[in-house]
């Protein structure tokens, strides 16, 4: 579904490269709005966004959208760790509602379910007690936008309502402004999990996809029928990726014991010479322009 978004998009905008695309994408994906990719993205927030506030609204908050709470969950999904228990203690909804909401809303498609990976510890003797933060961790199943415009629309729009109908736009581009590394972090990072799958002919890798447990997070584990795995990391960062990053993906993996059979690792701007000079079979380093294949 996301591939289609991307493809859609890139055949509406004609972007000049993969970096701008993806950065339009994150806010302007399944939009349905009209823009040109040679204006700033803070000028197009602002006249296609902002300025139309009122008529976004109308065919955003009709029916369901309209209730409180739901209103409330899906900031908290855009803000937050995406985490479902989390996203409802944010909202302040209790999980029995939470649950009901987030099917309704994976029902209409506004919201998708990422499942967790991660196992239950396991006892060494049935009466075992585990220590406390390992008894008191929760398993939690993540949530995702399948509108990268609705993401962006909750995240920065909705919370800012106020202050938008009087005109005053300051805050949601001060915002933008501040937290858009992280908000397009994400959408790479996706992209860049569709790029390996792609790269692997999905086959004979099973799953392909984020993993979040107690003590770590990583951007990708993949894991082979064989037992070996891939892991990656995605920066969106207007720096070069340097050989830091990759000391510390590696000090993630010793912590929970995990040697992967390759690293990959995925940049906006490319990498450091002395990283890029580490490339190996092992050691596979991607940046975004690179993923162009992925639309052509």
């Amino acid at each position: 579904m996301l591939l289609n978004q991307l493809r859609r998009f890139h055949d509406e905008t004609f972007p000049d490269s993969m970096e701008t695309l993806i950065a339009y994408f994150a806010v302007f994906g399944e939009s349905g709005i009209e823009i040109d990719t040679t204006i700033p993205l803070s000028e197009l927030i602002e006249t296609k966004i902002l300025d139309h506030y009122g008529e976004h609204y109308n065919r955003i908050h009709t029916g369901f959208l309209e209730d409180r709470q739901v209103i409330a969950l899906l900031q908290a999904v855009a803000k937050g760790d995406r985490r479902i228990h989390s996203a409802c203690r944010r909202a302040h909804i209790s999980e029995a509602k939470g649950g009901e909401l987030v099917d309704h809303l994976r029902t209409l498609g506004i919201l998708d379910l990422e499942a967790s990976r991660e196992a239950p510890p396991e006892k060494s003797y049935p009466k075992q007690k585990l220590k406390r933060e390992v008894a008191r961790h929760r398993i939690s199943h993540k949530l995702r936008f399948r509108s990268p415009f609705l993401r962006f629309w909750f995240r920065f729009v909705s919370p800012q309502h106020r202050r938008i109908e009087q005109g005053d736009y300051e805050s949601v581009l001060q915002r933008f402004e501040e937290q858009d590394t992280a908000f397009t972090g994400l959408v790479f990072e996706e992209i860049s999990q569709l790029y390996l799958r792609h790269q692997l002919g999905n086959d004979p890798y099973l799953r392909c996809g984020s993993y979040w447990d107690r003590v770590i997070e990583l951007d990708i584990l993949a894991r082979a029928p064989d037992g070996g795995f891939i892991v990656g990391e995605c920066k969106w960062t207007n720096t070069k990726v340097n050989r830091g990053e990759l000391q510390k993906l590696q000090e993630k993996c010793a912590l929970v014991g995990l040697e992967p059979e390759q690293i990959w690792l995925f940049a906006k701007r490319g990498f450091s010479n002395e990283l890029d000079a580490m490339r190996s079979d092992t050691l596979v380093l991607v940046c975004a322009e690179e993923m162009k294949e992925l639309i052509e």
